[in-house]
């Protein structure tokens, strides 16, 4: 079987979480910055498409070489084992970027690379002129970084992101894989309580659901690469049957979402049935100044409308001001909230025990993390 060399690509800021992902998944990793580096065979592209909750895209790295001229941009990608890749009628679009680079123009790095894959392929199938290009998609990306150029094909096409259950969004969604992550950066464990207070469509309590339940966030969604000939379709339905066995749809979970907005939570409610999760999460329409609960060393979730998105600020202060009013006499909830407003402590009363940079989109946003009470330690 053939191994190929692997990026599962992510968010700034999250990169030790998709590394922590694939090393419980089994696989050694490298992690730079947006992207970790693994390899494996084609089961391995389907396993992690299918598994990974934070990445954007598992890709193929086809080359990486250097280059400072067109030339030598031309040339090496020429070299590369492009048919071992695309079939005649492949379609290849590519991308590009480069950043801090000699060859710094990307519509030109781009279409170099585009002459130099049709120079090898009309050699390689003995074609003259154009290739048709009706086939398949194969998307290529040419990345050039301080003049290391990186040859990428992407294998999963929509990002990871689009897990399939969203049927509504709010006015400001957060993506699938970012919700993920702010679940994974708590201390929740699925016997614990879970609530996100301002919940909109619902996206948190779903992401908390699948990871309590162990659903694979690729089950319900397609994946580019399963388009393509070389690709056996038993491999895709290899894992999916694996990760099927893997769920644990009986565990009960504690898991529940409230927006002052009652639109928004039928849509939560409608995305929640739409993830197979109606009966997990509760959604109910409620004022964040109305939560009391008498459960103990639960997690709270919050990405509130901050400035930048829903609420002008004098709205967004009076909220975080609600907050730390509402969250503070929890004193064994863990509480961790996702905002773009750095004084948010100030607003909200207290400074927290963490906190961590992340980005939201190209929003630089911090996760503010307060941590309660551990539970006594259980006699044995």
């Amino acid at each position: 079987m053939t191994t190929y060399d692997l990026l599962a690509t992510c968010a700034s800021g999250i990169e030790a979480l998709v590394g922590k992902e694939l090393k419980d998944l089994g696989y050694e990793t490298q992690v730079e910055n947006g992207r970790v580096r693994f390899s494996g065979e084609l089961k391995d592209i389907a396993r992690t498409n299918l598994w990974l909750r934070t990445a954007d895209r598992v890709k193929i790295i086809i080359g990486e070489f250097e280059a400072k001229t067109f030339d030598e941009l031309f040339e090496k990608t020429k070299a590369l084992p492009w048919d071992a890749y695309l079939p005649l009628d492949a379609e290849f679009p590519v991308s590009g970027k480069s950043h801090k680079s000699t060859l710094y123009s990307v519509p030109d790095c781009q279409a170099i690379t585009k002459k130099a894959i049709v120079d090898k392929l009309s050699t390689v199938y003995h074609r003259r002129g154009r290739l048709p290009e009706t086939g398949a998609k194969y998307p290529i990306e040419v990345a050039i970084l301080k003049d290391k150029v990186l040859l990428t094909m992407d294998t999963t096409g929509p990002s990871l992101f689009k897990r399939g259950y969203r049927t509504e969004k709010g006015g400001a969604p957060l993506k699938e894989n970012m919700a993920a992550a702010l679940v994974m950066l708590t201390n929740w464990r699925k016997d614990r309580p879970f609530h996100d207070p301002t919940c909109g469509s619902g996206t948190i309590p779903i992401e908390a659901a699948l990871i309590g339940h162990n659903i694979a966030p690729g089950f319900n969604r397609s994946f580019l690469s399963e388009d393509w000939d070389w690709f056996d379709e038993a491999i895709w339905e290899e894992v999916r049957t694996e990760a099927e066995a893997e769920a644990d749809y009986d565990v009960e979970l504690n898991i529940t979402g409230t927006d002052i907005d009652h639109r928004m939570i039928e849509i939560a409610k409608r995305n929640a049935v739409e993830a197979g999760l109606g009966d997990t999460i509760q959604f109910k329409q409620m004022q964040l100044a109305d939560f009391t609960t008498e459960e103990e060393y639960g997690v709270i979730v919050a990405n509130p409308p901050y400035g930048e998105r829903l609420l002008d600020k004098e709205q967004a202060f009076e909220l975080y001001k609600q907050m730390g009013e509402v969250f503070r006499p929890l004193e064994t909830w863990s509480k961790y909230i996702l905002t773009s407003d750095l004084d948010f402590e100030e607003h909200y009363g207290q400074k927290a025990t963490k906190k961590r940079k992340l980005y939201n989109g190209y929003l630089r946003t911090d996760y503010f993390q307060y941590w309660g009470k551990r539970p006594p330690r259980k006699n044995n």
